[in-house]
């Protein structure tokens, strides 16, 4: 199976719905998604699979990120993974995408949180060179949970500021 990261369409908006209720307790609506499709500023891409032997190409979605870039900083908003895609690296592809984005925009920070109890995405950012510098206590509802504050630094752009 090949996977071909791309821009997010407004078909795509139902199944990145259903992959952030299996993958979150307190999921952004189908609605947030769509409305977030007009805004040229926002970058949201997705993961999906491309099986080259059936006619035409078929595909599925398996993963999405959300994030945006502005005045040299960034924030990663939402990143998710369909639950059968999982520990494959779709999860990787996206984040790196972003990264690269991010570079490509001249953000030299780039931010987002994770529960504290996500080892495995803490893990993934943690292999990307994001640092812990924050909490936000009881941020997440459904079970209530802090929040860590993650922060990328990129360092060729840091140091031309």
């Amino acid at each position: 199976m090949a996977i071909h990261i791309d821009r997010v369409r407004g078909a795509d908006i139902r199944a990145i719905a259903d992959i952030e209720r299996e993958s979150f307790s307190d999921p952004w609506s189908e609605r947030s998604f769509h409305d977030i499709l007009s805004h040229a500023g926002i970058y949201f891409l997705c993961a999906r699979s491309r099986d080259e032997r059936s006619a035409g190409g078929a595909s599925e979605l398996l993963g999405y990120v959300v994030a945006w870039f502005a005045a040299g900083e960034g924030e990663i908003a939402n990143l998710a993974v369909a639950s059968g895609a999982r520990r494959i690296g779709i999860g990787s592809a996206l984040l790196d995408a972003t990264l690269d984005a991010a570079r490509g925009a001249g953000v030299t920070d780039i931010y987002l949180e994770v529960r504290t109890s996500n080892v495995r995405a803490r893990q993934l950012y943690d292999s990307r060179g994001f640092v812990e510098v924050g909490r936000r206590h009881s941020y997440y509802r459904r079970p209530v949970e802090d929040a860590v504050i993650l922060r990328r630094t990129e360092p060729a752009l840091a140091d031309k500021v």
